[in-house]
């Protein structure tokens, strides 16, 4: 794993120890940030099931400000914070153990909004539609910002939930990304 493109481009990443944790492959993450970018001027980015912290380091190296980085997994907290050192970037990181909910209410209650948010979530535990609720409901993204979803490709999102719309969807053998964007 490696970083593909902005100012850390070529920096390697270590992965998740484990098999409890899949990287998104170079050509998905390509993909996704052709989708949402592929640049940032700036901003604030949710890596929520951050795994190794692939995704969000990715963002930050295409020049978003600032990324908060939120998994359950002890050995992920770790994987992340040694991926975010590696790369210089922890002076513009927050990483917590934590809940994807029990996250996002301690989010809200920071009045925080994203530019980009970015979901994925273990294939067999996804309440994706359920988190996307609570980011539509509690205003969580910004007017011109971007919600990821990377899901199995046998799940299908709806077109709208409350005010964000499907942007894009594409498929990438068992992986589908679908992007939001608030209406």
């Amino acid at each position: 794993m490696r970083i593909i493109s902005g100012n850390r481009k070529g920096k390697a990443l270590k992965s998740v120890p484990g098999t409890g944790t899949r990287p998104t492959t170079d050509k998905v993450k390509e993909a996704i940030f052709n989708m949402v970018g592929p640049y940032f001027q700036g901003g604030l980015g949710l890596d929520l099931f951050a795994g190794s912290g692939g995704l969000g380091i990715e963002a930050l190296s295409r020049g978003l400000d600032k990324v908060i980085f939120v998994d359950k997994d002890a050995k992920a907290i770790a994987t992340i914070k040694s991926n975010l050192d590696q790369c210089d970037l922890s002076d513009k990181s927050e990483v917590y153990r934590n809940e994807s909910f029990r996250a996002l209410k301690a989010i809200v209650k920071r009045e925080l909004q994203f530019d980009l948010i970015l979901l994925d979530p273990p294939y067999q535990k996804q309440k994706l539609v359920d988190i996307l609720e609570l980011i539509d409901d509690q205003q969580l993204l910004n007017e011109n910002g971007f919600v990821m979803c990377e899901h199995s490709s046998d799940v299908s999102l709806p077109n709208e939930v409350g005010s964000l719309k499907l942007l894009k969807k594409e498929t990438y053998g068992m992986i589908r990304i679908s992007i939001f964007h608030a209406l």
